[in-house]
């Protein structure tokens, strides 16, 4: 430490030691790379609901189960992943729709998702869901059935859990934060 002359030395107050260290040297996006969407998605099964459901009952199944998408598949025995049906596509495609209630599902799903297996890393979520700005990926097995679904939440909550002091310590105004360098330089 430099003292300039004729400058006591001052009692460092709290808040004053600079920024923190925490985490820093963290590989996130190895991490990213690494981590299986198996280990980021939770336990909870996946909502499934057949292309000619009434889109009233999907939306009594998605209230009843808090889900805020469902994944359409055949009826046959295959079961295999045929469409997507969320809130925004209530919003954008049904809500305009004279009678949309009655309508079945699949006039207004996303037809033929894209879709990930839980094998695959985290990372590729995160680029399906940037680059198509999608809130919802649906996993499947390797016959094409519903594994699961990752959604931005649990996106969200896996670079919490990967990044914690950073993420939770903030202090309660962004504008409080510290600065990125000291004053006088």
């Amino acid at each position: 430490m430099i003292v300039e002359p004729g400058v006591e030395d001052l009692e460092v107050l709290e808040g004053d030691e600079g920024e923190p260290e925490v985490g820093r040297h963290r590989d996130v996006g190895g991490d990213l790379l690494r981590t299986p969407i198996a280990e980021v998605v939770g336990r909870r099964p996946v909502v499934t609901v057949a292309p000619d459901a009434p889109l009233e009952k999907v939306l009594a199944l998605m209230r009843a189960r808090k889900v805020s998408a469902v994944v359409v598949v055949e009826r046959k025995k295959s079961r295999r992943v045929v469409g997507l049906f969320s809130e925004r596509d209530l919003v954008n495609r049904a809500l305009a729709v004279r009678g949309w209630a009655k309508a079945k599902v699949e006039r207004f799903m996303t037809p033929d998702p894209e879709t990930l297996t839980p094998r695959d890393p985290v990372v590729y979520a995160l680029n399906k869901m940037s680059v198509g700005r999608f809130r919802h990926v649906p996993l499947v097995d390797e016959a094409g059935r519903p594994a699961g679904m990752i959604t931005a939440g649990d996106l969200l909550d896996f670079l919490v859990e990967l990044c914690p002091e950073e993420i939770l310590n903030l202090p309660p105004d962004p504008r409080l934060a510290l600065h990125p360098k000291a004053e006088g330089d």
